[in-house]
């Protein structure tokens, strides 16, 4: 791994205290309800407050503390926003962190609902993974770890709140190789239903599950020596495992299941269509410029042009774009309003 680059370095020491006031807090909205103030109804057509469980593709800001030193702070090209909180702003409510990271590598809470976390896997202790150790450490919590925490603050859910689950990513891309690796997408895909279930045992009456991306169509899949074609197999294996976990729990009928895998599969074969002139063959955070090239500490002053986070699907070799985020948000709504909630 690289080492941090010397100018988030150099920012740390010369204006840490600055960051802290002004990045360590989240303004989270209320237990009982939505943030928003005031009657007008949102653009989802009901007011929701969001709960978020998950990994990068869902973190608001967890490092935003230490990432902003060089203009980053979410897993996407910043400082555009990530797919759950332009859903949250479709219902009416807002998303900030739930835990901050701060300069020592200790999450602390800030009283937001956004609990997901870059580099977080279902339920694998972080301290067995190595991701960007020298810039967050190891302390991200794994989604059951979310959860857990959650109901400690807050008790239970209700039926005013939209809880997104979108994990599993992780632990695809940690499993290594069959055999051994379709024993652990099987089990952690077992596991995210079991959390899921706990949820709606909790109070969740409008809850979305998400699957697993077709990650081999990655950057970082295409690159590989077999071109993602394992990468894919273990998406696929994760998530028949999550849908026949769900249907033998008895959940499928109490939750919104959206399918990414498939999502991002037509978006790569579509992407002129969809506006963008690059697809999954390249980056929008130029490596050369990017530190630790992740679009954790990307900014528009790493773009490879200046309207890469429109034109790219994605940002790194693993996270998409901000124009990428705004069409899942809204396909994402769209199943929602299908299901019979809002519009």
């Amino acid at each position: 791994m690289a080492t941090i680059d010397t100018r988030i370095r150099v920012a740390f020491s010369a204006g840490l205290i600055v960051l802290l006031v002004a990045c360590g807090g989240g303004g989270g909205s209320s237990a009982g309800g939505g943030s928003s103030t005031g009657t007008s109804t949102p653009a989802g057509g009901v007011k929701l407050q969001i709960v978020s469980f998950g990994d990068s593709l869902s973190d608001v800001g967890t490092y935003a503390p230490i990432a902003s030193a060089v203009g980053g702070g979410r897993f996407t090209t910043n400082p555009g926003q990530v797919w759950s909180q332009d859903v949250a702003q479709y219902y009416g409510d807002s998303l900030s962190a739930a835990y901050t990271v701060s300069i020592d590598h200790k999450l602390s809470a800030q009283g937001g609902f956004g609990y997901a976390e870059g580099g977080s896997t279902v339920a694998t202790p972080a301290d067995q993974y190595d991701f960007l150790s020298d810039v967050i450490g190891n302390i991200e919590m794994p989604v059951n770890q979310q959860v857990s925490s959650y109901i400690s603050a807050h008790g239970s859910f209700n039926s005013g709140q939209l809880v997104l689950v979108w994990a599993g990513a992780n632990d695809v891309l940690r499993a290594g190789n069959p055999p051994t690796a379709n024993t652990v997408v099987q089990t952690a895909a077992t596991t995210l239903a079991q959390i899921v279930g706990q949820i709606v045992q909790a109070g969740a009456t409008h809850v979305v599950v998400i699957n697993v991306p077709n990650i081999g169509l990655a950057p970082k899949g295409i690159a590989s020596a077999d071109g993602g074609a394992n990468l894919t197999q273990l998406s696929q294996l994760f998530n028949s495992t999550l849908n026949g976990a769900l249907q033998a729990d008895g959940l499928q009928g109490k939750v919104v299941q959206v399918d990414s895998y498939t999502w991002i599969t037509q978006l790569v074969a579509n992407f002129q269509a969809n506006g963008f002139s690059m697809s999954n063959t390249a980056q929008a955070c130029d490596p050369s410029k990017t530190p630790d090239d992740t679009s954790l500490l990307c900014s528009p002053a790493t773009y490879v042009t200046a309207n890469a986070d429109q034109t790219y699907m994605f940002a790194d070799d693993l996270h998409p774009t901000t124009h990428t985020h705004s069409l899942f948000a809204a396909y994402v709504e769209q199943q929602i309003a299908a299901s019979g909630l809002g519009h």
